[in-house]
């Protein structure tokens, strides 16, 4: 008998050794295992659009949810780890499991006071992701991370198979993680909504918990059932069971809001994805642009048009949100042919019930906007940018290959218009934007309508390759505005725009470039 025969005979003989009893007492212990993983990857998920209407979503904001998280379950895998060599029973993991559920409820209840008490601070994003992650997630990171070490411990108490027990109690933690991932990803937070989500977590890691607390003393289970239930009834009363959004997407949060400091209530209506405003419609009067910006790129698209405007043009949209602007051309240029490419189609729903869309007579594709623009074979007179994650553009739209593409499917004398939220006096995305577009553009400017008070500014940026616009643009109607051509004293100065990169696919450092406005420093 060779090595490999004796090796495979003796796995055989010792996997014949564990009675059928442990056997079932070690598949349960397996389940816990990956159901508790998946249990912990949901939170996760959730995590980032549970705190979105408080602080937004950002590389930083995930950054800080995922290294809690990551923290909150290596404490855990330790404290596992000691407490399984100084005497824990399988009774500990049910009162593991059954804290990590209480604590889930109690999250909910603690969810509002929370943001409150984070907004009145005027923390930056950093400092309020963080405290978000650490107080609603670090604990039951923590207590999830006990049971795997700790099971495993205990698995190997009925199967003598080390490498066995070992290897698979890790596989099935992590392929409980990867189908908690996907199932809130791609499921449960769009179906049921965040909150429900994290109610359900908590109900079944005390179920999960229960097999084990089975045999323990009635005052005890008394006791934890008390718990639970006001846990339960202090998340109602705090709101922690009602949603702050209208609608959930796979996107967004997504809210409607009245605006009555701009129009009488009912009139001026604004969409809110996550946490911030996205544009704000005139309910009785559609081509009255509130929002100073969407008026600037209607009258920028009017300067350079002129009597080819009201005889329609061919747009593209990158970015729905409130379609406050292809509303607009609706009213203002009937014969103008409209596509847009808003990727999230709850947006466009809300859009046509609250927000005064008639989406009848435009081309809508709920899609990424770079991959809608690339599949079109037709040239546009006007494409404008107007998307946002936060107060950040989609790296991937602010490349020089995005303008290449741009370039490619606009009209020769078309007009390429686009909104950027940046600080001033020295926006240095605006200062990278402008350099980049210019790879492929004659004529790019900046746009701004007045001196601001806040840091904080949506600047407007042109870029073509025809006439270039006149300094000055006024508005020819709805509110007296009027926009100046500001690139030459907004490029001169701070940063010179030589120490800024040429944003690309492969490198374009949107956050950092606003650094400043994601983390508290300008706004």
């Amino acid at each position: 008998m060779n090595d490999d025969d004796a090796a495979s005979t003796a796995a055989a003989e010792s996997d014949a050794a564990v009675p059928t009893a442990h056997r079932r007492v070690l598949a349960g212990y397996a389940a816990t295992v990956f159901v508790s993983s998946a249990l912990l990857l949901v939170l996760e998920i959730v995590a980032g659009r549970l705190v979105a209407p408080y602080v937004g979503v950002s590389l930083y904001t995930w950054t800080s949810i995922i290294g809690v998280i990551l923290a909150g379950l290596s404490l855990g895998n330790w404290l596992g780890g000691l407490w399984a060599d100084n005497g824990a029973t399988g009774r500990s993991v049910g009162w593991v499991l059954a804290a990590g559920g209480l604590y889930c409820l109690l999250s909910l209840a603690m969810l509002n006071p929370l943001g409150a008490a984070v907004q009145a601070q005027g923390l930056t994003l950093l400092s309020a992701s963080f405290t978000f992650a650490a107080v609603l997630f670090f604990v039951p990171a923590a207590l999830i991370g006990i049971v795997t070490p700790l099971l495993t411990t205990l698995a190997l108490r009925l199967d003598p198979r080390a490498g066995h027990v070992v290897g698979r109690m890790h596989a099935l933690a992590a392929i409980g993680s990867i189908v908690g991932t996907f199932a809130a990803g791609w499921w449960l937070v769009q179906s049921v909504g965040t909150r429900a989500v994290v109610l359900g977590t908590g109900v079944a890691l005390l179920a999960l918990g229960a097999p084990f607390l089975r045999r323990s003393a009635r005052p005890a289970q008394a006791l934890l059932l008390i718990a639970v239930l006001a846990a339960g009834l202090l998340a109602s009363l705090r709101g922690g069971l009602v949603s702050s959004c209208d609608r959930e997407s796979a996107y967004f949060c997504i809210r409607v809001v009245e605006r009555p400091d701009l129009a009488p209530p009912g009139l001026a209506r604004g969409l809110v994805l996550d946490h911030l405003l996205h544009g704000i419609n005139h309910m009785a009067e559609p081509d009255l642009l509130l929002a100073p910006y969407v008026h600037g790129l209607d009258e920028l698209a009017h300067a350079h048009f002129l009597g080819a405007y009201d005889d329609g043009l061919d747009w593209f949209f990158a970015g729905g949100g409130a379609y406050s602007q292809p509303r607009a051309l609706q009213a203002l240029s009937p014969a103008s042919r409209i596509t847009v490419a808003e990727l999230d189609p709850r947006v466009t729903l809300t859009a046509a019930e609250s927000l005064g869309l008639q989406p009848a007579g435009m081309t809508i594709e709920h899609r990424d906007a770079r991959l809608a623009l690339a599949d079109s074979a037709r040239r546009f007179d006007v494409i404008v940018g107007d998307v946002f994650h936060d107060v950040a553009i989609p790296y991937h739209l602010v490349t020089r290959e995005f303008a290449e593409l741009v370039r490619a499917r606009l009209a020769p004398d078309g007009l390429y218009l686009m909104n950027v939220v940046d600080t001033f006096p020295d926006p240095r995305l605006i200062k990278a934007i402008v350099k980049t577009l210019r790879t492929e553009f004659r004529h790019v400017d900046i746009w701004m309508d007045q001196v601001p008070e806040d840091p904080r500014v949506t600047f407007i940026v042109s870029a073509g390759n025809g006439p270039r616009l006149p300094k000055t643009v006024p508005a020819r109607r709805g509110f007296q505005r009027a926009w100046s051509r500001m690139t030459e004293d907004i490029m001169a100065y701070g940063t010179p725009p030589a120490d800024l990169p040429l944003l690309t696919d492969d490198y374009a450092p949107v956050e950092r470039l606003i650094a400043g406005l994601l983390l508290g420093e300008d706004g």
